[in-house]
């Protein structure tokens, strides 16, 4: 292992460019927040999405996600190939949580770790600074095609909100979990306006269940068997895409959602975000048309393999902790033929942070007692048998069915969406699956 002092630079290695870098983040004597700045050639922020901390737990394309041990912030996890061209740099700090200067730290460290363990170690004590509140501990640069690893421990006045107007970055972020959704809105405002309505009644029914700070990926999942036609065509299904685009828009504020399309094969158009959503659903189908058969197993491995690739959407043993859920609408008018694939990919994805809300277009929503007393009179017996299904670490999937995807008004949708899915989450954090 190589100690580094400040200034100090490492080149990284193969295992760890095309690989994951963990870089592990220690301090003693004061309470300390950690945030990592994507910095582009400019030496700003490449964007407000690109700022990775408590509240923002992880960059877009996922090239940095926050590490936590319990309820405390250890680190990062670097996928430095996922990250844009754009990214120069990657800044790391530390600020003060509360009162203090950086002198009282009894000491502190950073740590890179790749497949063969830590292979490099910055360490830092509080006679390296003086009345700082924050400070830069080191950069991740890129240098003839590879990226370097430099020490920094440069000292910072103003803390956290300092660093944040140093890269150009919006300091309302850091203030409190709500202040995301007010730029959100603005940028909603001025992208998508029709979508104003929706983006606020999908907060009024977050904030019901206590989630109105919470953040997940979401996930679109259409079926476009052939006797879904009448309902693309007459536009049904674009008007529900642009509700759960909504919903998307409030867990995550890059202002996109997955799309995935599945009859007889899986497709995956481009996300659906708050630049494309006009006409999207219409273009989606132009360039994969209706197709025979329905396969809810083959589309829930694809979704699977997307979010979590380690996997290969094969059976898990173990849990499967991410920094941020996966929340999956799956729309569907009809049964599957791939019935055993779909139960096993339900059981092994419970060991997953991914939740599945089932929605069956045909008869109403019932209550379990009714399910359990007509099961035979359902338009979906076997996604009734998915949403009660054995053998599973947690319960990680729910289902209702409507006669149209318009049949419920915004706000009766949002509660609809909300049922089972808060306690979900309550208990993926009970079972390591969320970290």
């Amino acid at each position: 292992m190589q100690e580094l002092s400040k200034g100090a630079r490492v080149a990284l290695g193969a295992d760890v460019l095309e690989g994951e870098l963990q870089l592990k983040l220690g301090g003693q004597g004061l309470p300390l927040d950690f945030a990592c700045f994507a910095i582009d050639a400019a030496g700003k922020l490449v964007d407000d999405r690109y700022m990775t901390f408590f509240n923002q737990p992880a960059t877009p394309c996922d090239g940095v996600v926050l590490n936590r041990r319990g309820n405390e912030i250890d680190g990062f996890s670097f996928r430095l190939a996922m990250l844009p061209a754009k990214v120069e740099r990657l800044v790391v700090t530390a600020s003060i949580d509360g009162g203090g200067v950086m002198s009282q730290l009894t000491h502190g460290h950073v740590a890179l770790h790749g497949a063969g363990g830590e292979f490099a170690r910055f360490a830092f004590t509080g006679s390296d600074f003086a009345q700082e509140q924050a400070v830069m501990l080191g950069e991740l640069y890129r240098r003839d095609g590879g990226w370097r690893f430099m020490a920094v421990g440069q000292g910072f006045n103003g803390g956290l909100p300092a660093l944040v107007r140093h890269f150009g970055a919006d300091v309302a972020q850091v203030a409190a979990p709500a202040q995301p959704s007010i730029s959100l809105e603005k940028r909603v405002e001025a992208k998508a306006p029709q979508l104003v309505s929706l983006v606020k009644s999908a907060g009024v029914s977050l904030a019901k269940v206590g989630l109105e700070a919470h953040r997940a990926r979401v996930c679109l999942v259409l079926d476009i068997s052939g006797s879904m036609s009448a309902l693309y065509r007459k536009g049904l299904v674009q008007r529900f895409a642009e509700r759960i685009l909504a919903l998307g828009c409030r867990f995550d504020n890059d202002g996109d959602i997955d799309v995935f399309l599945f009859g007889r094969k899986v497709h995956q158009p481009e996300p659906m975000g708050l630049s494309n959503w006009s006409a999207y659903i219409e273009k989606a189908i132009d360039r994969h048309p209706l197709e025979g058969d329905t396969r809810y197993g083959a589309a829930m491995a694809a979704v699977r393999r997307h979010y979590f690739p380690d996997a290969g959407g094969g059976e898990r043993s173990a849990p499967h902790p991410a920094p941020l859920p996966v929340y999956v609408m799956f729309v569907t008018d009809g049964s599957t033929s791939d019935q055993p694939m779909t139960e096993r990919q339900l059981r092994w994805s419970s060991r997953e942070p991914i939740f599945w809300q089932f929605m069956g277009i045909g008869k109403g929503k019932k209550s379990k007692a009714k399910r359990l007393a007509d099961f035979a009179d359902s338009d979906f017996p076997f996604l009734e048998k998915l949403d009660d299904l054995g053998g599973r670490l947690i319960d990680n999937a729910d289902f209702f069915s409507v006669a149209s995807p318009d049949e419920h008004t915004d706000s009766a949708l949002y509660d609809l969406l909300m049922t089972e899915y808060p306690g979900w989450v309550g208990q993926a954090r009970q079972n390591g699956l969320l970290r």
